[in-house]
């Protein structure tokens, strides 16, 4: 927890991102969908009319910079929260000097970074402050507040959606770099618009990644006899090493990046379900999670349209197991194409859910006593297995014996699709049906 303190930057040995933290709305990128002439928190700002809000989207989009340029327009003593550091009773310090503020009619602004990090019991702490108007909280997150921040706080906060910068945007970042005195403005670097380019892609929307990134590029520059920095292409290849793709493994993007590969081979799309694969591994995905998502994948979407599909995606698994990476990528995107082009059927997926909801919401039906088991005298003599038909004693292996409690007779669970080899497991079924619709004196066997 500390109070804010905007004009000590200690620039000289700040790294370049906190350097050109932007002093103004002027010189903030990106966001022109919140900022921009006549946009909504642009006009709340303008207005001194700030109320508590949550601002959320991924990392390097400018998150505490706008909280930061809140309390450079606002007339309220701003204080930066942080979870880690800061428990209930540092929470219950701040609430009470807020409070004497909006006695004294003076307004609090409480900026909490990474406000999904704050535990339940801290969230709860702020809410009484929020609703009596002691604060106006401030929350930055890159997850999802619908599932990280507390309802009753969430309802009380207008959420601003912020979103990764643009190439252009970062672009314009980069060159506002090289020529601001807060940046590299009072030293003489050399770069093409090529770098600076591959620099915004590289970047993926986070401007901090672009700035360290520059900023690493320049410090090991070449430097000449009159002192000028170039920047060579091998200099910036080693800066960017390893390309920094948002990825939070316990994150909301781990979900999305997972439901994509899920979807993209549910559509028949490979070439999409290849690179959301290859997306989760540069992240650094276990290989096994994905595995056993396909395992899954294999009966919930495949089925008995390719009866093969489940075998081959548990062997993909037992593969990955036995190697791991780098080298099971390959079986991953094996299977990941197999299943993306395997005929489709999700008809054991509604099979299974249609009995669960049947399970949950119907009562506990006996067993009926034609097919329980009846392993002592007494369990025969009062009635269990009577009238028990073997299918394998007749000569169509099947009988009309009904397997399900009578409230339940005659349901249908399981309705097999027209899709690859289940074409022909719905033939068979339909068969067995007529079948056991006939009379029992009428001759004939299922095909």
């Amino acid at each position: 927890m500390e109070q804010l303190n905007l004009f000590d930057d200690r620039r000289e040995t700040a790294p370049l991102a906190s350097r050109l933290r932007p002093e103004s709305l002027e010189e903030y990128v990106g966001q022109q969908h919140l900022v921009g002439p006549g946009k909504p928190l642009r006009l709340l700002m303008e207005r001194d009319q700030i109320t508590s809000m949550i601002f959320w989207g991924p990392p390097g989009v400018g998150k505490t910079t706008l909280a930061r340029l809140i309390a450079r327009r606002t007339r309220a003593e701003f204080v930066e929260f942080s979870a880690v550091t800061s428990g209930i009773k540092e929470v219950k310090e701040v609430m009470a000097r807020a409070e004497e503020n909006r006695r004294a009619g003076m307004r609090t602004i409480l900026f909490a970074d990474e406000i999904h990090r704050f535990n339940k019991a801290q969230q709860d702490a702020f809410l009484p402050w929020v609703e009596r108007g002691s604060i106006i909280l401030i929350g930055a997150t890159t997850e999802n507040p619908s599932f990280e921040i507390n309802a009753a706080l969430l309802s009380r906060c207008k959420v601003f959606i912020l979103k990764p910068l643009s190439e252009e945007d970062l672009y314009a970042l980069l060159r506002f770099a090289l020529t601001s005195p807060r940046g590299f403005g009072g030293q003489a670097v050399e770069t093409t618009e090529e770098q600076l380019r591959s620099i915004a892609r590289f970047a993926a929307g986070d401007a901090r990644t672009a700035l360290n990134t520059l900023e690493m590029a320049v410090l090991n520059g070449e430097v000449d006899e009159a002192g000028r920095t170039r920047v060579t292409d091998q200099v910036l290849s080693d800066s960017m090493n390893r390309r920094s793709l948002l990825y939070d493994k316990n994150g909301e993007e781990h979900y999305n990046l997972i439901s994509a590969l899920h979807k993209s081979m549910r559509n028949s799309d490979p070439d999409a379900a290849v690179y959301w694969l290859c997306r989760m591994l540069d992240g650094g995905e276990e290989p096994l999670y994905i595995a056993r998502r396909l395992v899954r994948f294999a009966s919930e979407d495949v089925g008995l349209a390719d009866p093969q599909a489940l075998p081959m995606a548990v062997s993909v698994y037992q593969a990955c197991h036995y190697l791991g990476m780098p080298e099971c990528d390959v079986h991953l995107t094996h299977a990941v194409v197999y299943l993306a082009m395997a005929p489709k059927s999700n008809a054991l997926y509604v099979a299974c859910e249609q009995a669960k909801r049947d399970v949950r919401d119907l009562p506990a039906e006996p067993v009926p006593l034609q097919i329980r088991n009846a392993p002592t005298r007494l369990m025969q003599e009062v009635g269990y297995g009577e009238g028990y038909q073997y299918a394998h004693d007749t000569a169509e292996k099947l009988t009309r014996m009904v397997c399900l409690p009578d409230s339940l007779a005659g349901r249908r669970y399981y309705r097999p699709t027209d899709q690859g080899q289940e074409a022909a497991v719905k033939d068979r079924l339909e068969a067995i049906l007529r079948w056991k619709a006939q009379s029992p004196e009428t001759p004939g066997q299922p095909e």
